[in-house]
């Protein structure tokens, strides 16, 4: 399940989580090669030790507070014994500070919070911290690598410091439709403040949302497919498998379907057609391969 700004943002896999367990296996990506785009905390603990159990809570509460410029590694030394002994850790817990592939700082022993903040803050401040535009373009590309639950926790950080930033808002929507869950999708998108709703990322969700709800009422491409096959001509049956098609994913050929009808009729059902394909080109976003080929389609026919 994907997280909200409210909900437990721990997670294992992907690079882009806030949060996350390492192995000996997976340090040097986790924690070597991440440091290099943002400040990696390790805090090296054990189940059976209690100042660990008071800290990691704590840990996790402050990373989460720093919209992505600061993420959070977690190594049991009891599973890890090789790596501890590796670093040399001594005591439970310790936590080491990474950026740029190497340690910077680190301390023993469970923190208070205000102390926590004060090594932290110092940490971000000599490393120059990140900036929101970084760390939004972070989250972009764990969304498009597939990684939706880091994605979704960056958004959500970035949201705990600004709750009505649009391009995170949009973000956390576009992880909760691409996990199939389009009623917090909706939720989230209509947090988007009045004077934002025509940012371009807070418009493709509006799109895709739209192309959602035709999904639902779209009849079984195979019952379109025998009806058009009978009638070529019928745009209405060609215009309603374009949509049934893209629901299903087929996006070349709901685009053939609807470039069709643009060739044969432009102006049919007040250009039905060429608004549809402007409405999967908002929803499939700007860099999506069959926007970028549709677009080039359109144009041909329309100018042609």
């Amino acid at each position: 399940m994907l997280i909200g700004s409210d909900d437990n943002q721990s997670a294992t896999g992907g690079n882009a989580a806030l949060i996350k367990d390492a192995d000996t296996a997976s340090f040097t990506a986790d924690v070597i090669e991440a440091s290099k785009e943002a400040l990696i905390l390790v805090d090296f603990w054990a189940s059976w030790c209690g100042p660990c159990k008071q800290l990691g809570p704590i840990l996790e509460k402050v990373v989460k507070s720093y919209s992505g410029r600061v993420r959070l590694v977690k190594v049991d030394t009891d599973a890890n014994q090789a790596l501890a002994q590796q670093l040399r850790i001594q005591s439970l817990p310790t936590v080491y500070a990474f950026k740029d592939g190497r340690p910077l700082d680190g301390f023993m022993g469970a923190l208070p919070e205000s102390q926590l903040r004060e090594f932290v803050d110092r940490l971000v401040g000599e490393t120059g911290g990140v900036s929101v535009a970084d760390v939004l373009a972070d989250a972009e590309a764990a969304l498009e690598g597939g990684d939706l639950q880091g994605a979704a926790e960056i958004y959500a950080a970035v949201l705990q410091q600004d709750q009505q930033n649009p391009e995170a808002l949009a973000g956390l929507a576009r992880c909760y439709l691409k996990s199939g869950d389009t009623d917090r999708a909706e939720q989230t998108i209509g947090l988007v403040p009045p004077n934002a709703r025509q940012n371009a990322a807070v418009q493709s969700v509006i799109a895709a949302l739209a192309l959602a709800r035709k999904a639902v009422d779209a009849k079984p491409t195979s019952e379109l497919e025998t009806k058009l096959a009978a009638n070529p001509k019928d745009h209405a049956i060609r215009y309603d498998l374009a949509v049934a098609l893209a629901a299903n994913g087929d996006k070349s050929g709901a685009l053939d379907h609807l470039i069709e009808i643009v060739r044969a009729e432009r102006a049919w059902n007040d250009e039905a057609a060429r608004k549809q394909l402007v409405e999967f080109f908002d929803a499939w976003g700007p860099k999506d391969p069959m926007t970028i080929d549709g677009r080039k389609k359109l144009a041909a026919v329309l100018f042609s």
